[in-house]
């Protein structure tokens, strides 16, 4: 961990704001060519978990069908830093949560049903309470990431 990390670390609470109310997060899988395949997605921090959903099939599901292995990431740019007398002596101020840990598919119903409400209350919270159509369900995938904040910083870049 960098000593900026360590020195500047967000608390819990921060945390959890953090992720509770940050739209997008970046999730990454070890592709099938061998390559890295990062990728913005919604997602919800869901008792303690990171929960991701989309379409129940495609590259980043093949990925983790293959390798469970993946990292995740979300930020929050608070601002520039800028010296008045050097011009490349520039940093940003920012929130960052990365987690590293092992995704799988979420088959349980009931949770399914309770994360898809956690993105409606995030995401669309005139529809809390709606009626999922059943063939909505069917296509949809939800991945759950077990693991463990590794970095939880505020500091400049």
């Amino acid at each position: 961990m960098q000593a900026r990390m360590k020195k500047y670390p967000l608390a819990e609470e921060e945390i959890h704001v953090l992720l509770d109310t940050e739209p997008v997060g970046r999730l990454a899988s070890m592709g099938g060519d061998g390559f890295p395949y990062i990728t913005p997605v919604h997602f919800v921090f869901f008792q303690g978990q990171i929960f991701i959903h989309g379409l129940a099939v495609g590259e980043k599901l093949t990925n983790i069908k293959k390798d469970s292995r993946v990292g995740f990431e979300v930020e929050k740019m608070l601002g520039l830093v800028h010296d008045d007398k050097l011009p490349c002596d520039t940093n940003t101020t920012y929130e960052s949560v990365i987690i590293r840990g092992r995704a799988a598919l979420v088959e349980d119903s009931a949770l399914k049903l309770a994360v898809l409400d956690a993105f409606v209350a995030k995401y669309a919270p005139h529809h809390t309470g709606r009626v999922y159509p059943e063939s909505m369900l069917k296509m949809t995938g939800l991945i759950a990431i077990d693991g463990a904040i590794l970095y939880r910083k505020i500091c400049s870049a």
